[in-house]
């Protein structure tokens, strides 16, 4: 058991409640929530563990190695910190800990557009290894400046996403005023006030901002007015016209994130990209979507020679990790999982959950008598 792990919270129920009690209810359900009724969300989860591995435990068995290649690049383990916007919302400093943490057990973290950390802080922090996912911004200028940007701090890694041409409709966000453009409510100052170390640690970091944006921001917004500009300076909508000047303009690996379909993988495929994520933005985007584990499954049946095949959304624990493995994937990513964590656990929050995914994938792994990564998809029970 790696020393970082902290045996009072071995699984990700134990973070979640956890997490759930330190900070401000309208944080933890902008973490935590899905759009519409939560469909989507229990059902990501839900259909991963329907999936059955089949161990084989007469075989001359070696060493179990959870070291995986995607892309080109060597990780430690076959999962990854996914994109989360806000993350200093959620937890103050968090996209910090989760850089440095990624950085140390060497798995990938995607920065996010959106989140609370620049581009150059995140490359800072893992040495040029940090992925950056772009949301389009509507000007071209912006956008060209921000791809140099995660060019010269020496991203390895352009993710695009594509599966948010419109807001979700969160409820509870509305209720709490976390839609576009945001507010703070007495009853949200109320919930601040009743968790005092997540409000003592905002005051310590400061209050959460757009920081890679902070450049094409005029300065002096309010809460509406930015919510306005945010409004007006990105547009989710992708097509083959906004993605060929970046495909153009970035030398690095390229990535689509947010695929769904057969068609799309196509798409993706003929204009040029190295991976997809298939993903359905953790279930905050389209209540009747098909879950990620039964989308991966069609398009790994026809496309997995043709580009490298990911897959966010449902994933919670090791055996997750192992299923999706199984079925397909390349590679995994988990956004909410990290944050559970920091909201926990505070700095030691991503070490942790680091260590104890890592330590339960190990697990199934050695119970499957499965020594390669690679080798999962020959313990899936079709």
């Amino acid at each position: 058991m790696a020393k970082e792990f902290i045996s009072d919270y071995p699984s990700m129920d134990d973070l979640r409640n956890k997490a759930m009690r330190r900070i401000p209810k309208f944080a933890f359900e902008y973490l935590d929530g899905g759009c519409n009724e939560d469909v989507s969300i229990s059902r990501n989860t839900s259909e991963i563990r329907d999936i059955q591995l089949q161990p084989r435990y007469l075989r001359n068995n070696g060493t179990t190695s959870t070291k995986t290649k995607v892309l080109g690049m060597e990780y430690d383990a076959p999962f990854g910190i996914a994109p989360v916007g806000l993350q200093g919302l959620m937890w103050p400093n968090s996209p910090e800990i989760l850089a440095k943490s990624a950085f140390k057990h060497n798995i990938p973290f995607i920065l996010s557009t959106v989140t609370t950390m620049s581009i150059e802080r995140s490359c800072e922090l893992t040495e040029g290894n940090a992925w950056f996912q772009l949301y389009n911004p509507v000007d071209d200028a912006i956008r060209d400046d921000i791809i140099e940007r995660a060019n010269v701090a020496g991203c390895p890694v352009l993710v695009l996403l594509c599966d948010v041409p419109t807001f979700g409709y969160r409820p509870r966000d509305f209720r709490n005023g976390l839609a576009l453009p945001p507010k703070m409510t007495v009853a949200n100052i109320l919930q601040i006030l009743g968790k005092p170390t997540w409000a003592l640690n905002t005051l310590k970091y400061g209050q959460p901002t757009f920081e890679t944006l902070k450049p094409y921001t005029p300065e002096g917004l309010d809460l509406k007015q930015l919510g306005a500009f945010m409004d007006k300076t990105f547009s989710g909508k992708l097509n083959e016209e906004k993605i060929k000047p970046i495909r153009d303009k970035w030398k690095g690996k390229l990535v689509l994130k947010g695929v769904a379909s057969e068609q799309d993988t196509q798409d993706a495929i003929r204009m040029g990209f190295d991976g997809i994520i298939v993903s359905n933005h953790g279930g905050r985007q389209l209540d009747a979507a098909q879950s990620t584990i039964n989308s991966l499954a069609e398009i790994v049946t026809k496309y997995s020679n043709q580009i490298e095949i990911m897959m966010d959304s449902g994933l919670r624990s090791g055996p997750d990790i192992a299923r999706t493995m199984a079925s397909g994937a390349k590679f995994t990513f988990m956004g909410r999982s990290f944050l559970y964590g920091c909201g926990a656990l505070g700095k030691k929050g991503g070490d942790h959950t680091i260590s104890m995914l890592k330590t339960q994938f190990k697990q199934v792994m050695d119970q499957l008598c499965c020594e390669r990564v690679e080798d999962l998809p020959k313990h899936l029970i079709k």
